[in-house]
């Protein structure tokens, strides 16, 4: 087992489990502070890193594209010092966060982890219920429905709306970005049937900031909800041109009907594909 701990957080490796805590410094993000311990499986680490500065450096962990439900949800956008992957190092525990960071890098090649992107995911998403406030609302998520409520800050068109109220199951997408420049930092919810978004300080399915960067701990409401919405499975490329179309089509459906049998596709995903390919095989 190895292990380094600082002020800003203590990470601890045992060769399967990579164990993240953040620090109990006040400069401690809100973010990691809500979210606190995460447990990190081996097969869902990418890359690990110690990156050295002049005032000690940050072990920085890479996680495998479609692993976590946070990653996938801020999309590369939250840096320090609220990203919980990255470990801020004083110049005193530089030697012993690049021995962690070798020890890490060591047993993925021992065990030959692929880096190529997960089907699933493999660390959990923030526990529910959740909430958190920035800008002009509050957003909760208890694990079936998602509720918005405006602060003082709100639009006037978000107050007249009044709160905001709807079901995971009608929920088609979650996006979240941090503030930049002169624009405002979101976390929006797309729901089925809405039409085009207007502005975030308009939008009553959006909570907007525009002076915190991060928008305090709103990336991991949209973490939890992105975890519990359904994945849609990758179906197999469409076959290429070819002189003998028949053939193409009838290879496609047996792919799919792998597909069905294996799970990945339900029987109403399975009969709708297996109309359109037979489509395609009489209009050749």
């Amino acid at each position: 087992m190895t292990e380094i701990a600082v002020p800003d957080g203590s990470w601890t490796f045992d060769g399967e489990l990579l164990r993240i805590v953040p620090g109990g410094d006040k400069d401690v993000h809100e973010l990691r502070r809500t979210l606190g311990e995460v447990i990190v499986p081996l097969e869902a680490i990418a890359s690990v890193a110690f990156e050295r500065s002049r005032k000690g450096g940050h072990v920085r962990l890479r996680l495998r594209e479609g692993a976590d439900p946070l990653s996938d949800a801020v999309a590369g956008s939250l840096g320090p010092p609220a990203d919980p992957y990255r470990l801020a190092v004083p110049k005193n525990r530089a030697g012993a966060a690049e021995y962690f960071a070798d020890e890490v890098r060591d047993t993925l090649l021992i065990s030959q982890t692929p880096s190529t992107p997960c089907d699933g995911y493999l660390l959990p998403g923030p526990s529910v219920p959740i909430s958190a406030t920035a800008g002009d609302g509050t957003a909760h998520f208890d694990g079936e429905r998602v509720r918005l409520e405006w602060t003082g800050f709100a639009n006037s068109d978000k107050e007249r709306a009044g709160p905001q109220e709807f079901p995971l199951s009608e929920v088609a997408g979650v996006e979240w970005k941090p503030q930049s420049g002169l624009g405002y930092g979101t976390l929006r919810f797309r729901v089925k049937g809405d039409g085009p978004a207007p502005p975030p300080q308009k939008d009553r399915r959006c909570v907007s900031w525009g002076i915190q960067r991060f928008g305090g701990a709103t990336a991991l409401v949209a973490a939890a909800v992105l975890a519990r919405l359904p994945r849609e499975p990758e179906l197999p490329p469409a076959p290429p041109a070819s002189d003998d179309v028949h053939d193409a089509v009838l290879r496609r459906l047996a792919e799919l009907g792998e597909l069905h049998r294996s799970g990945v596709l339900t029987g109403e995903e399975f009969a709708a594909a297996k109309q359109a390919m037979i489509r395609r095989l009489q209009e050749s």
